[in-house]
């Protein structure tokens, strides 16, 4: 009694992954796209972040108990 599943079956995460493995290594100019994504991925998530968004809770408080009392009491008061 044979199964079904012919015997050169791979998984389905491992035919996934040589997909992706074999399309990115054939690619010339995808590269550098992805290299220009990657730059600006950073840019947005680090260095906007930074700017945009600093640490707040630092400016006000010393230690994690003021910053939980701060916290709760702005949650209260709104």
């Amino acid at each position: 009694m044979s199964s079904n599943v012919p015997e050169n079956s791979q998984g389905f995460w491992s035919r996934v992954f040589h997909l992706y493995y074999d399309g990115f290594r054939s690619m010339t100019v995808g590269k550098t796209l992805w290299l220009i994504i990657a730059i600006k991925l950073f840019i947005f998530f680090g260095i906007i972040k930074l700017l945009f968004f600093p640490n707040f809770l630092s400016t006000k408080c010393d230690t994690e108990q003021e910053k939980t009392e701060y916290v709760r009491q702005q949650l209260v008061n709104r």
